[in-house]
This record gives C-alpha cells, structure tokens and sequence, in this order.
C-alpha cells in the first residue's frame, strides 16, 4: 500500500513546489515503493467495493500479461449525465491514479455523498498495469527510478496505447473501446497523463496542462462540451495558488484519445497533463518524490470540481472564454509532451 509519505494533506506542500520543483538532478529521491502497486491498486478497489453500497466494480478485460483491467462504476439513474475518468494509459504517469483513488474512497460518503443522485461516475485507473509494474518484454536498465520496480510508457507490447483508438490492436485499449466506452452512455470524460517537467506560461513552470479534442472530426457541440469541461477545471486548479495551468500543445490525430474518443463517440473530452512523471530514462521528464503531494492534490481538485459541476449542471453553463486567453505552454529546455 502507498505509504504515507505520498498522502501529505494540501497544507504540508508549499505553494513553491508547482512551479520551482524539486526536478530530478541526480539529487532527489525517486522511489517507487511509495506508490501503489498493481495488486495494491486491486485490493483498495475491492476494499471499497465491500464497504460502499453505491459503489460497484467491474472487469472490463485483461492487460497483456493477464492483469484484470477494473472499472469503478457509481451508477444512479440512467437519465443522469455520465462522466468517465481514465488514468494510467502510460504505465509511468502514477499519480493521478494515487488522486483517483482518493476520491473513489470519498464518493458515496462524507464530503462527496451528496452528488452520486445526480450523476453517473465511471473510473478506470491503471488502463496500462504491465507498463505500471514495468512486466514488460523489453529492457528497463536506463530508467532512474528506485524501489521495487519501474514504470515505462508503453505497454508489454512495447505498444504507446494512446496510439492505438483507431486500431485497436491492443487488449487494454480493446477493454477500454469495446467494454466501456461502447457499452455506457457516456457524456464527459478526463484522460489524465503526465508529461516533462520544464513546461511554462507567462515565464512559470506549470502545474499541468489541459486540451479539448483538436481532431476536424469532433463535432461543434462536442467540442464546445469539452471547452466547459476544461473550464470547470482551470476554474478549480488554477486559482488555488498551487496550481497553474496552461494550455497544452497537442496534435490533431484521431489515434490519440482526446481526439478518437470525441470523434467516434460523441463524447466531450479533456486531456489533462500534470507535471513529471514518476519514471524514465530522461531526467527533464520525472519529479523528485517531494513533488507528489501536490499532483495527487491537483488530481483530487480536478475530479471531485468535475463530478460536482456535472451533478449539479453548472457544466452546463460553464464560461468557455479561458480558452481564448490561456495560453500555450512552451518548453524551456529541449523537452516534449508526452500524451
């Protein structure tokens, strides 16, 4: 189980850390054995899965190497409007898995149990366990992380998944299209990754980073769905004093989920990209572990703003003007995005 050093409450995190670091220098700690494993990951699912009535738990297939793929699934009314968080499609972007898992906790009791009348709630965390375990057919040797393992982008195939929603050639991505997405009514849905760490706007080290579908495929309604999407989102993180948000720079291939998901589906989508990743060969991708707090905290903020802005439809009527002014990140070293 995660150890408590990764659920620093809010407070225990300067407001420094989002833009200033601590970056990897050969210095900071990166250790994986604070973060959840797969079968830890697992075992919380089913723990909440015991103890909330609201709450039920479904596999939706297996990963390459035959890891059950879970999804969390808080379904009320069919009428209601329905939301779909995915983590993890990378397997080394962990800690909006650890935030999702937070909030899965908290939905159906205390802060968050007046909501799930009004809304449909679908959780998918680590769509990519191999790569998160890093049991995967290819060497790890240059990764930097410490611990019990590391964590690569790809899939055991050596297969980038967020390449893959054309296709679909890969068992995770065919659970993800075939068992979830083609089986709920789904109106809304987060994909949230990690990308490096140098990203800034106006001249500041961002927090994370958001982006609507860019496909000319999505249609008008769809894309503007997705704009009030994202605006709930910098409304939430931004203003918090931690947080700082810019726009990311995307492509417009339908491969990549925020783009094929919207096409194909009608779905109103939102990439959100934290800061660092929780391992890689490249130094400027990953964070040292004191940064963990605040991406966790970022993630929790990012969810429970949505699933209360789609429960009580002030979604709906969400300002869309952040877009014409939030700027595009760029990077200060020679660093990419990685979505």
């Amino acid at each position: 189980m995660a150890s408590a050093a990764l659920v620093l409450s809010l407070s225990s995190v300067p407001a420094l850390a989002v833009g200033e670091g601590p970056n990897y220098g050969g210095n900071e700690s990166i250790n994986t054995s604070i973060l959840h494993t797969y079968d830890s990951m697992a075992a919380e699912l089913k723990k909440q899965d015991a103890k909330q009535s609201a709450l039920e738990l479904e596999l939706i297939g297996q990963s390459v190497k035959g890891r059950d793929l879970f999804l969390a699934k808080y379904l009320s009314d069919p009428a209601n409007p329905t939301i779909l968080f995915l983590t993890q499609q990378h397997g080394n972007e962990q800690l909006t898995t650890e935030g999702a898992l937070e909030v899965i906790k908290h939905l159906g009791t205390g802060r968050m149990s007046s909501v799930l009348d009004n809304v449909n709630i679908l959780v998918l965390p680590m769509l990519n366990p191999d790569g998160a375990m890093g049991d995967v057919d290819f060497p790890l040797d240059d990764y930097l992380a410490k611990g019990d393992r590391h964590l690569t982008r790809y899939n055991a195939n050596n297969v980038d998944i967020n390449r893959d929603h054309v296709a679909k050639t890969q068992p995770e991505i065919q659970a993800l299209h075939y068992n979830v997405l083609q089986a709920y009514d789904i109106d809304y849905m987060i994909d949230l990754h990690h990308q490096g760490t140098r990203s800034a706007v106006d001249g500041k080290l961002v927090s994370g980073s958001i982006l609507h579908p860019t496909t000319p495929d999505v249609a008008p309604e769809v894309l503007e769905g997705s704009k009030r999407l994202g605006a709930i989102v910098y409304q939430s993180v931004d203003p918090t004093g931690w947080g700082h948000l810019g726009k990311y720079a995307g492509g417009t291939a339908n491969t990549i989920a925020r783009n094929g998901v919207a096409a194909e589906y009608g779905i109103s989508t939102l990439l959100f990209e934290m800061r660092g990743m929780s391992d890689h060969e490249n130094p400027d991708a990953v964070l040292g572990q004191k940064s963990n707090g605040y991406l966790r905290q970022q993630t929790i903020t990012t969810l429970e703003s949505t699933i209360r802005a789609v429960a009580d439809g002030s979604v709906e009527t969400a300002d869309t003007s952040i877009w014409e002014t939030l700027p595009e990140q760029v990077w200060l070293e020679d660093t990419k995005g990685d979505e």
